[in-house]
């Protein structure tokens, strides 16, 4: 969802996600809340990070509350390492209602930090 967001704040910037555990294809119930606000990450596919691991990045983000114990150092150039943690929606319990409800809040806190973001950081140096 993070991936999505900051692509849509602006399509000239490279954005790549990756992560520790990823999972065979893009949660189903991420893709439809994500299509909700307008943006399409259907065709995203989970990659593993150790695929990025060597090369030089101006940013690596962890975002999921875990992810950033669970991430390798990076043997490339990093100019800057952020964790904004949020829960994973995906490990929610409950009723369909109240998962639904999970990813969409969830979703709304990634939009809403991962503008600011972009507005303070990416935004102001172009």
């Amino acid at each position: 969802m993070a991936h999505g967001f900051l692509q849509s704040f602006d399509k000239k910037i490279g954005v790549y996600s990756a992560g520790t555990e990823p999972a065979t294809q893009v949660n189903p119930k991420a893709v439809k809340v994500m299509h909700e606000a307008g943006i399409d990450i259907s065709l995203h596919t989970p990659t593993l990070v150790d695929k990025y691991i060597s090369d030089a990045w101006d940013y690596v983000i962890t975002v999921c509350d875990s992810a950033n114990e669970f991430c390798p150092a990076f043997s490339g150039k990093v100019r800057h390492r952020l964790h904004f943690g949020f829960e994973d929606p995906s490990h929610a319990i409950g009723t369909d209602e109240f998962i639904w409800s999970e990813f969409r809040r969830v979703r709304d806190e990634i939009r809403i930090k991962f503008y600011e973001f972009y507005v303070e950081q990416i935004k102001s140096q172009i």
